[in-house]
């Protein structure tokens, strides 16, 4: 507090504290806007979405260290009619525990990843891709990968999935061999 002042002007922010809430807000904008981005994706993917069985019942990939949490899903509804009620959105959050992984998979539909925590090591067919905290990527759902936390702290993600409407577990599906 800066005492002598006038009551309102005595919790001014420090320029740290500025700071840091420049950073929260532009955080907040950021993760807010991603909201459309799922949107976006199916737009650009529609052929491949469609085509994508709605009926695949997942099959467990092997993991280790693996916690899911679904943090939200809405069937899509709005003046996207020819989306309306066959998708959804969904925001999932990964925590997978050092030492941990997901065995090779696919998914059943597109969407854009955040790594939030720890290091991600993403292991695609051509090539492999370490992802830190604030790295964001677009996974089609075709393409066949392995994810690996070689750190010593917890890896946290969040998934913005596009998924058939009527899909029930977890959109991990087993290898699809090209």
């Amino acid at each position: 507090m800066l005492r002598g002042l006038p009551p309102p002007l005595q919790r001014l922010p420090l320029n740290g504290e500025r700071l840091m809430m420049d950073q929260e807000a532009a955080r907040r904008a950021i993760l807010q806007s991603m909201a459309v981005l799922p949107i976006a994706a199916l737009l650009a993917q529609t052929g491949r979405a469609v085509a994508q069985a709605t009926d695949t019942s997942p099959v467990r990939v092997d993991t280790k260290g693996l916690a899911a949490r679904i943090k939200f899903e809405q069937v899509i509804s709005g003046p996207l009619a020819e989306l309306n009620d066959k998708f959804k959105l969904r925001i999932t959050e990964l925590t997978l525990e050092p030492g941990g992984y997901v065995g090779e998979h696919n998914h059943i539909g597109p969407g854009i990843r955040q790594v939030t925590a720890g290091e991600m090591t993403y292991v695609l067919p051509d090539r492999t891709v370490v992802y830190k905290p604030g790295d964001f990527f677009f996974e089609s759902g075709d393409v066949n990968h392995t994810v690996f936390n070689k750190a010593d702290v917890p890896m946290v993600h969040v998934l913005f999935e596009i998924l058939p409407a009527d899909l029930r577990g977890p959109s991990l599906i087993p290898v699809r061999h090209h």
